[in-house]
């Protein structure tokens, strides 16, 4: 799940002054777990783009096998405890780490129309029908999913076993490596549209509400890449 940027700058004050700050490393335990209790595999899910002004909300999902996977990529954490280049490091790592991993979407238009809350059910299923299309066995599989909230189960047409856990994002690696996937997927899609929208400062921003961002879209208006029904600026024509 995302947060401001502020909480990685917020851990580095915090150890400039000597203050630490227990960081855990995820592991497989949970997943193992899952298993014994006769899951076949476990896919990990996590959300990010979920609070943005601009792009799509983006699911990751991630399948582990705990017998046949290899040691955790060194580093792996939650996205949000990662700096951009650590996680532009980490991302093909756990990508090549997990059994199988895909990212599905929902567009600014789906979350205008939608809702949010749809939307990342809407995501997670996307994400679910690739892995399905190459051959992962969704059905057998137990998801794992980030938070107390199972937002997944109201998407889908045929029932899947969802356990939800709260900060399963730090605690279990397959999550962590969904959501550092589905991380920097979703900043590359937004840095490429900067290109195309230069003033709304993407690439840097990610279509969070920056000050930049808001002034762009005080001074400009609204783009279709935004979530227009999340603007409290008047939606005209945008650049």
């Amino acid at each position: 799940m995302d947060v401001p940027r502020q909480l990685l700058r917020c851990v580095r004050g915090c150890r400039e002054r000597g203050i630490e700050i227990a960081v855990s490393d995820p592991s497989l335990d949970v997943e193992r777990d899952l298993e014994k209790q006769g899951a076949r595999i476990v896919i990990g899910i996590d959300e990010v783009g979920r609070g943005a002004l601009a792009g799509p909300v983006a699911v990751g999902v991630c399948v582990v096998q705990t017998s046949s996977c290899g040691p955790i990529p060194q580093g792996l954490r939650d996205s949000k405890m990662l700096s951009e280049p650590a996680r532009e490091r980490l991302s093909p790592l756990a990508a090549a780490w997990a059994r199988d991993s895909a990212v599905g979407l929902a567009s600014p238009l789906e979350v205008d129309e939608l809702g949010i809350i749809a939307c990342l059910g809407l995501a997670a299923k996307r994400g679910l029908g690739m892995l399905f299309e190459r051959g992962v066995d969704v059905a057998g599989a137990v998801i794992l999913l980030d938070g107390s909230h199972n937002w997944l189960a109201p998407a889908l047409s045929t029932p899947l076993h969802v356990v939800t856990r709260v900060k399963a994002d730090r605690d279990c690696a397959s999550v962590a490596a969904a959501s550092v996937v589905a991380k920097v997927h979703r900043d590359r899609m937004m840095i490429e549209r900067h290109a195309g929208s230069p003033d709304y400062g993407w690439a840097s921003n990610k279509g969070y509400g920056s000050a930049g961002h808001m002034a762009a879209i005080a001074a400009l208006g609204p783009t279709d890449f935004h979530r227009r029904s999340w603007l409290k600026t008047p939606v005209g024509v945008g650049g």
